[in-house]
């Protein structure tokens, strides 16, 4: 059972990377959890990298630091973040990457790899925007950080003012990255 869970989000900026941090941190508030995200930006514009770090602690305690050394997960999105936070991760923790694009095998034999084919399940679904959801579905999925429902619930709340057919669409993302991990 998860006590807390640090995970480390990356990929390069305009995949959404921060956009999947904040939600997670959303829906760990709404289930009553200790949170923090802490984001880290590489390049100010859109390709250059990006990474942030959720901690979630269902104990509800108050999360002292941000900083993270060896996270319990990585949710990988591009090859330069795999190569990146690999060796990061700590024993036994869960790898999470986005097979369309990382074209690399992870390396390490003491870690759970769950390659994930965002991109070709986003683009599937009508818009390649979506590849972050689809990953944060099957992290969701494995980890039980939070409840599923509890992520669509926050999106309204990650894309205040967006369309109905814009949450729509990331709710199935989320609901297609998690059936994709149940299958692995």
């Amino acid at each position: 059972m998860m006590i807390v869970e640090a995970t480390i989000f990356a990929g390069f900026g305009g995949q959404g990377v921060m956009r999947i941090g904040q939600l997670l941190t959303y829906a760990g508030l709404k289930e009553g959890k200790g949170v923090i995200w802490y984001p880290a930006y590489g390049s100010e514009q859109r390709g250059g990298t990006a990474n942030c770090t959720v901690i979630i602690d269902e104990r509800r305690s108050q999360v002292v630091s941000p900083v993270v050394k060896y996270p319990t997960s990585l949710v990988i999105l591009n090859e330069p973040s795999l190569l990146r936070f690999e060796a990061r991760l700590m024993a036994g923790g869960k790898l999470f990457y986005n097979s369309s694009l990382v074209k690399s095998k992870p390396k390490r034999e003491d870690i759970d790899v769950y390659p994930i084919p965002a991109n070709k399940i986003a683009e599937e679904l009508g818009n390649v925007m979506a590849a972050n959801m689809v990953m944060l579905g099957a992290m969701a999925a494995i980890t039980k950080v939070v409840d599923i429902d509890s992520l669509k619930n926050e999106l309204t709340t990650i894309f205040k003012g967006k369309s109905e057919n814009i949450i729509k669409l990331n709710e199935l993302a989320l609901e297609k990255g998690r059936e994709a991990a149940l299958q692995l």
